[in-house]
């Protein structure tokens, strides 16, 4: 085996990567860093009638955007390609010939009709411990064998599980796991299109690419035992497995798409930051032995080891990474914010064309409440004030804020605003404590009003720095139309 630390992602491209199969690279990539080896992407698409080309443009766009970039792979040739299992087909081929030379598998003529039914006979006996292929071809001769295949009748090759052995494996995670090899049939290794099963292909590519380590999901661990035999059968040194812990919905329950599996990109398009959902996918069955929490790229590579990863199931708590996500959103610049939060806008569709090209309007908003938000959708959501005036205002603030003299202050600081020289955020915060004192009123009393008239809700950054952002007539348009509304509103209520 190789010295060199070297470990593999390989998805399958039969549909998005979710946050689960992200998690999975997340761990290869940073234990591969941690010990300055390589990490390898493959893609196994072997199952040709579930491929969908979509979903490959897609893994390789999240793992980018993630950071996750591969040493070795598609578009990224090592010496150990092909990358994409099915042109490898022939190499598959030629190692199932040799298992069949040694004795270690053999054809299945046994028709989908036959397995079926005996699978249902199975189940109807209840025969759990015994359930799976019967074996019926395993002992043919070998004239007839060569026979049939001569006929052209349809096969596979199976792999010939030895009796009464205990099959045995290190987990890196879980320690030493056993199994009794009754309970395990002769699996598929071949189909009869000539393409290869999960199994064999992912042991021959893990052997011929030097992988040291596998990590993958826990749901993997009943297959190892199956995998062990068959780098036993090739005469090959096992690589360490480590199996990840299972990631739960909220509620309990296994991770799905119902249960807040989205995919990668789907994160990417609600507005959270790479480096907010690295941090939180990292922490999903790992910690750095410490009680921090947020940790940059870098120190994830430094303190990441299969020694801290936990075999308890992890849970998905979306409001940790919304936590996490702010963060980093409060860490990142204006500028490096501005073209992920560009899009966010522009696919929101409430500013308009001539709004969008102002980047530096676009910018000082920015400012104001990248701080204020845990996601870019956060802060366009939240930012529409910016860019039109409300049509309505915030029911609760209405009655808490716009009650007793509150149009008379509105009304008065519509006037002063209108006569106004300079609309900077001094000369507001000046005229506002000014007025407060003449009026011996609280500032509480002017800033709640006049921001509820000027954005329509109640929450937001200073007002200062809003209303000199806004401009001085949009704010004085604003607060003319907030004293109608409010006007019209009490007549109503008083009649």
């Amino acid at each position: 085996m190789s010295s060199e630390v070297r470990v593999r992602f390989a998805p399958s491209p039969t549909g998005y990567l979710h946050v689960g199969g992200a998690r999975t690279a997340l761990f290869n990539y940073l234990f591969a860093k941690h010990h300055g080896g390589s990490f390898i992407l493959r893609i196994e698409d072997t199952d040709r009638t579930r491929y969908q080309s979509d979903a490959l443009d897609e893994i390789f766009t999240s793992l980018r955007w993630l950071g996750l970039t591969w040493d070795e792979g598609p578009e990224i040739e090592g010496s150990c390609g092909p990358y994409f299992q099915s042109e490898r087909t022939s190499l598959y081929r030629e190692k199932v010939d040799a298992l069949v030379e040694s004795g270690h598998a053999y054809p299945c003529f046994c028709s989908s009709q036959r397995l079926q039914k005996l699978r249902e006979e199975q189940e109807k006996a209840k025969l759990a411990h015994v359930s799976g292929y019967d074996r019926h071809c395993r002992n043919l001769s070998q004239d007839e064998v060569t026979k049939r295949i001569s006929q052209n009748e349809p096969h596979v090759y199976r792999l010939k599980i030895p009796d009464n052995r205990i099959v045995s494996f290190t987990d890196m995670i879980r320690g030493e796991i056993e199994y009794k090899s009754e309970t395990l049939d002769d699996l598929v290794l071949l189909k009869s299109d000539g393409f290869p099963t999960y199994h064999l292909a992912n042991v021959v590519d893990d052997h011929l690419m030097g992988i040291t380590h596998v990590m993958r999901g826990d749901e993997w661990i009943a297959s190892t035992p199956r995998h062990v035999l068959l780098y036993e059968a090739f005469g090959w040194d096992l690589p360490v497995f480590a199996h990840l812990p299972v990631i739960l919905a909220p509620g309990g329950g296994k991770l799905s798409k119902r249960k807040g599996a989205a995919s990668v990109l789907d994160y990417k398009r609600a507005g959270y930051l790479p480096e907010g959902l690295v941090n939180f996918l990292a922490l999903l069955g790992w910690a750095p032995g410490n009680d921090q929490e947020k940790m940059s790229s870098q120190e994830l590579v430094d303190l990441f080891t299969l020694e801290r990863v936990s075999p308890k199931a992890s849970v998905f708590d979306e409001q940790k990474l919304e936590w996490m996500n702010g963060l980093y959103m409060q860490e990142r610049s204006v500028g490096s914010l501005l073209e992920e939060a560009h899009l966010v806008w522009k696919e929101a569709g409430e500013v308009s064309h001539e709004q969008l090209k102002d980047m530096a309007y676009l910018s000082q908003v920015i400012g104001l409440l990248k701080d204020r938000s845990k996601t870019l959708k956060e802060l366009a959501t939240n930012s529409f004030y910016f860019f039109n005036d409300p049509n309505s205002y915030e029911e609760k603030a209405v009655k808490k804020r716009w009650k007793g003299d509150a149009l008379t202050v509105l009304q008065s600081l519509t006037s002063l605003f209108e006569s106004m020289s300079n609309f900077s955020q001094q000369s507001l915060e000046d005229a506002f404590n000014d007025y407060a004192q003449k009026k011996e009123l609280s500032l509480g009393k002017l800033i709640h009003p006049t921001r509820l008239a000027v954005s329509g809700v109640s929450f937001g950054p200073g007002l200062y720095e809003m209303l000199e952002l806004i401009g001085q007539e949009t704010v004085v348009r604003r607060m003319k139309n907030a004293v109608l509304w409010l006007d019209n509103f009490q007549k109503e209520k008083n009649s």
